[in-house]
C-alpha cells in the first residue's frame, strides 16, 4: 500500500516497516546530527539507563504504552524514531495535527491483523498527543488497554493538563528534562567535529560557546539550530572561527520557553503571582517579561492583576485594585508594546503594597457558611416596604435610618438572628488595614451595641 508521509516519520499500512532513509547533506544541522543509537543519545540518563523501562523499550524487551513528557528538543522525537528501529516490530507514527478518528481506527485495524497473522506487535508514535480531542483520545483506550499496540505519545504539556485522566491511567509517563550546559556543550563540540556536522570547517571559541549554552537554555534543537546560523555567518564571510559577534548577529534573543496552553504557562503564571505576593517586584518584572516576550495576550494578564488587587492585597491599600483595573483599561485602549508599560506598573505596585488576604477569607467564608444552610431570614425591619400590604407582613417596622444620628451609626440588628456576632471580615495591621482595624472595632460597638 501507498506510503503517506506526515512531515515527521513515513506513514505506511503495508506489513514492513520502510527503511529508514538517509539523511541529506542539505538538511538542517540539528536533523543531521540527530541520534541514530542509544549511545550516541545526550541527556535523559534516568530514563536510558540499564534496566530503565524506556531504554528496555527502544532495545525491544518492554511492552509497556509510554507518554514522553517534557520541553522542546529534549528529545522524543529521537526516541521515538530509535523504536522503529526494533526489527520485531511494526512502527506507525502519527501527527495531531493531521490525523483523527479515522486514521486512528485504520491503524487499529491494521495492528489487529498484523497481530493474528504474523503475532506482530505495533508500536504507534502520536507527536503532540495533546492536540487530540477527548475523543481522539479515547478511541486509543481499548488499544492501548489491550495492549493491541504500544501507544508512545510525546508532547510538551503537562499530561495532567492535556490528556484525559484513563488514557493516562493506562500509560507510563516518562518526564524528559532540559539539557545541562555540559550536555549542550557536548552536542555543539560533536556537531562541530563529526563529518554529518559541520566537519571542521569552522571552529567555535571558548566564549561563542558559553553564548549558545545560554542561548539554547537546554534546547538541543536550538543549540544546534543557532550554531549552524553562526557558522553560515561566519563561512559567507571568508572566516572560520565562531566567534561571540557572530554568534550575536545570528541570534537576536534567548530562546523563550513558554506555551500559552501548556505545562510553562501555568508556571510561568504560577511564579508571577506568587512573586507578586511574595512582594519581589524584581522577580515579578522578570515573570512579566517573560510572558510578554513569548507573546502571551496582555489582556490575560491584566485580568490577573485585577485578581490579585483584592486576593492579595485588598484594603491593605485601597488603590491597589484601581491601579489594576486602571492597566486593564489601558490594555485595551493602547495595546501593546506600549502597554507593556501600565501593566509593568501595576505589577511593582501590587508587589511593593502592604498585603492581606482578609478580602478573600471574608467572603469565601460567608459563601462557606450560606452553602451549609447558614441563610436565616432577613430581618423584618430591613425588608422591603414600598409595596401594598407590606406593613400588615410586618415588613420595614422599625427600621432605624442610621443618617439621622449625628454620627451616622447605630444600633441596629442587620445579620439574620443565626449569624449574629460573626465577624467575616477581620483586617490585619498592614498599611491601610491598621486605620480600618481600629475603626471596625468602634463600628461592631456600636452598631451591635456592645
Amino acid at each position: 500500500m501507498a506510503a503517506q508521509d506526515d512531515g515527521l516519520f513515513a506513514l505506511t499500512t503495508s506489513d514492513d516497516t520502510p527503511p529508514a532513509e538517509p539523511v541529506r547533506a542539505t538538511a538542517p544541522l540539528a536533523v543531521r546530527m540527530r541520534p541514530r543509537t542509544l549511545a550516541e543519545v545526550v541527556g535523559q540518563a534516568h530514563l536510558l539507563r540499564p534496566g530503565a523501562p524506556l531504554r528496555r523499550l527502544v532495545e525491544g524487551g518492554e511492552a509497556a504504552s509510554v507518554l514522553l513528557y517534557g520541553p522542546p528538543g529534549t528529545g522524543k522525537t529521537t526516541i521515538a524514531r530509535l523504536l522503529a528501529t526494533v526489527a520485531t516490530r511494526h512502527f506507525v507514527a502519527l501527527s495531531a495535527l493531521s490525523s483523527g478518528v479515522k486514521e486512528l481506527r485504520d491503524v487499529m485495524n491494521d495492528a489487529r491483523r498484523r497481530h493474528d497473522r504474523q503475532n506482530r506487535q505495533t508500536v504507534l508514535f502520536i507527536d503532540e498527543v495533546h492536540r487530540f480531542s477527548k475523543t481522539q483520545q479515547d478511541a486509543l483506550l481499548g488499544a492501548v488497554e489491550d495492549r493491541l499496540v504500544l501507544l508512545v505519545a510525546a508532547t510538551t504539556e503537562n499530561p495532567s493538563f492535556s490528556v484525559v485522566a484513563p488514557l493516562l491511567s493506562r500509560m507510563l509517563v516518562l518526564q524528559l528534562q532540559s539539557l545541562t550546559e555540559d550536555e549542550v556543550r557536548e552536542l555543539l563540540r560533536r556537531a562541530v567535529k563529526e563529518e554529518r556536522g559541520l566537519d571542521g570547517a569552522v571552529s567555535l571559541s571558548p566564549a561563542a560557546e558559553d553564548a549558545l549554552v545560554r542561548l539554547a537554555a537546554g534546547d538541543a534543537r536550538s543549540a544546534l539550530t543557532a550554531l549552524e546560523a553562526s557558522a553560515d555567518g561566519v563561512t559567507d564571510t571568508g572566516a572560520t572561527e565562531i566567534d561571540v559577534p557572530a554568534v550575536e548577529r545570528a541570534v537576536a534573543e534567548a530562546t523563550v520557553r513558554y506555551d500559552r496552553q501548556g505545562d510553562q504557562h501555568h508556571d510561568v503564571v504560577s511564579a508571577f503571582i506568587k512573586s507578586i505576593r511574595g512582594s519581589d517586584p524584581d522577580a515579578a518584572l522578570h515573570y512579566l517579561a517573560r510572558m510578554l516576550v513569548a507573546g502571551e495576550d496582555p489582556r490575560f494578564v491584566a485580568r490577573r492583576l485585577v485578581v490579585l488587587a483584592s486576593e492579595d492585597v485588598g484594603l491593605a491599600d485601597p488603590t491597589a485594585l484601581q491601579a489594576a483595573v486602571a492597566a486593564a483599561q489601558t490594555v485595551q485602549l493602547i495595546g501593546m508594546p506600549e502597554t507593556r508599560l501600565a501593566l509593568a506598573q501595576a505589577t511593582v505596585h501590587l508587589a511593593m503594597a502592604p498585603k492581606s488576604n482578609t478580602v478573600i477569607l471574608g467572603i469565601d467564608e460567608a459563601m462557606a457558611d450560606v452553602r451549609a444552610g447558614a441563610v436565616g431570614e432577613v430581618p423584618a425591619h430591613l425588608r422591603y416596604g414600598r409595596y401594598t400590604g407590606a406593613r400588615e407582613l410586618g415588613n420595614a417596622i422599625g427600621y432605624r435610618y442610621p443618617h439621622r444620628t449625628s454620627e451616622g451609626v447605630l444600633e441596629q440588628q442587620y445579620p439574620p438572628d443565626e449569624l449574629v456576632g460573626k465577624d467575616y471580615y477581620r483586617p490585619t495591621q498592614h498599611g491601610g488595614e491598621r486605620i480600618l482595624h481600629e475603626r471596625l472595632v468602634k463600628l461592631r460597638r456600636a452598631v451591635r451595641g456592645e
